[in-house]
């Protein structure tokens, strides 16, 4: 009964935020409490057990429509996604499917034809994206964890925006099956939490090798150094003339160091220059997914797809070619620091901002995330104090492949939660 209460709860939450557009098809309570009672009689030890949960809707689950936020897109899942199944196994009560940017595209939260998500500090103010609905559930507490992609940062800055730890696992830890690719050879399944704790919990309950996946890879744990650690920073880091993000982000440098850690230099220019490549060449790998849904896309997000075809293969292949070579040098940028510390995002919009100008804003808002997934590296986005006026800025620690649950501990002792014993 006590998980059929809490259930209750949750849904009378969900009722009382129907005027911000997080959630695009909710299971029946009726199935959800159902599902409760079940959960009842599983064991009490599992990681997950009675954790009311939400995924994006480019994600599949059976019986639930996928629309990847595109109505002419949509169909009704046969199978639920890989990850999903484990976090159901775990003991974990799904509540809904939310919304997003339309197939990914986007890191705003405003590419939606089912409504812009608003931030759940402010709602004047974006909630980022692409993974809006799932990092607006768990910070308005209407779940406890939510489950997002991220191929460009999209589960990171909606992250940042709304206090929360989000978690971008290393490239085919968790398996893609099921879910709607964006650029399939980039794509994370992420994860939304309060904590680290809860972060790194669901991501071990998610992971694990799919052969169903070419992309899925064995997991192997990489452990970054205890203090004295050393963590880089861009030698510049760029605002846009925030000077609330700028100071926080100054403030959460002091907090590394206090942490044993040392701060580096380090040149941003290259990892800029390998983000770069993701809205050029890495564009084909988008349009040879989605090319035949183009014309049932918002006019921002066909806009965008489009430019993949204006490409030749050779393109393609010089951006292989020097992502190589930028690949080796983040690999000796590595070297000389532990953890590279970078902010959540250089600044956030109001709505009505971005929906002036909905590329270049959106640009910019990827300046610390879409290199990322192209280097093979790792990510966590932590909550890093409140601006003047109240909204949340985040800290993003990111590391070689497969440090995530390093990445978490370290995040978790920034965030003065308990250590997390790996």
């Amino acid at each position: 009964m006590a998980l059929e209460t809490a259930i209750t709860e949750v849904y009378r939450r969900v009722e009382a935020n129907t005027r911000n557009p997080v959630f695009i098809h909710l299971v029946p309570k009726d199935k959800a409490l159902e599902r409760a009672r079940e959960v009842e009689k599983m064991p009490r030890n599992l990681p997950l057990w009675g954790k009311a949960f939400a995924v994006k809707d480019n994600i599949d689950v059976a019986g639930l429509p996928t629309t990847a936020a595109c109505k002419g897109f949509a169909y009704d899942a046969k199978k639920t996604a890989f990850a999903v199944e484990k976090v159901l196994a775990a003991g974990a009560i799904l509540i809904g499917k939310t919304n997003m940017d339309q197939f990914a595209t986007g890191l705003s939260g405003m590419r939606s034809p089912f409504g812009s998500v608003r931030n759940a500090f402010d709602p004047a103010y974006i909630s980022g994206g692409s993974s809006s609905g799932s990092a607006v559930a768990v910070a308005l507490g209407l779940v406890d964890f939510a489950l997002g992609t991220d191929t460009a940062g999209s589960g990171r800055v909606p992250a940042a925006f709304n206090g929360l730890v989000g978690l971008k696992p290393s490239r085919g830890r968790v398996s893609n099956s099921g879910v709607v690719p964006a650029c399939r050879s980039l794509d994370c399944v992420s994860v939304f939490a309060t904590t680290c704790a809860e972060a790194l919990r669901v991501l071990r309950v998610m992971e694990g090798f799919d052969e169903n996946d070419p992309f899925s890879r064995h997991a192997q744990e990489v452990a970054i150094n205890k203090p004295p650690f050393r963590f880089g920073v861009p030698a510049h880091p760029e605002f846009f003339g925030d000077s609330g993000y700028a100071r926080l982000f100054a403030q959460a440098i002091v907090r590394l160091r206090s942490l044993g850690g040392a701060p580096v230099e380090v040149d941003f220019a290259p990892f800029r220059e390998a983000g770069d490549l993701l809205y050029g060449p890495w564009l084909a790998e988008r349009y040879a997914d989605l090319e035949k849904h183009l014309g049932d896309m918002l006019p921002v997000t066909r806009q965008i797809i489009e430019q993949g075809a204006k490409g030749s293969a050779a393109d393609l292949f010089r951006g292989q070619h020097r992502l190589a070579q930028l690949r080796r040098v983040a690999r000796a940028a590595f070297r000389g620091m532990d953890v590279l510390a970078v902010p959540g995002a250089p600044t956030i919009y109001k709505l009505a901002d971005m929906d002036a100008k909905p590329i270049e804003l959106n640009a910019r808002l990827g300046t610390y995330t879409t290199f990322v997934n192209l280097l093979d590296l790792t990510a966590i986005t932590l909550p890093a104090g409140l601006r003047e006026d109240g909204l949340p800025f985040g800290i993003t620690l990111i590391g070689p492949v497969f440090t995530d649950a390093a990445l978490a501990a370290l995040g978790a002792r920034f965030c003065k939660e308990p250590e997390i014993r790996l």
